[in-house]
């Protein structure tokens, strides 16, 4: 599901350091960067996400919560 696909994260994560979503990412086929773009697929945006999280609703990528995140990655309890 995230292959070919690029991942932005941002803002305070609750149940994982950036560095293990970035890991998670990579290990499911995805790429994770550390800017947004008009290359952006998705931003997975914790607390205090700031202007990454702006910049992504200018651009119009798919904003998601770090629940909706560990969804899609089967990591949701």
């Amino acid at each position: 599901i995230f292959e070919g696909k690029t991942f932005v994260v941002t803002g305070t994560l609750e149940n994982a350091s950036r560095d293990e979503v970035h890991a998670l990412i990579k290990s499911l086929g995805g790429k994770a960067t550390g800017s947004v773009s008009k290359k952006t697929d998705y931003l997975v945006a914790g607390e205090k996400a700031g202007s990454k999280l702006d910049k992504a609703k200018e651009l119009g990528v798919t904003i998601l919560t770090e629940a909706e995140f560990e969804k899609m990655a089967g990591r949701a309890s």
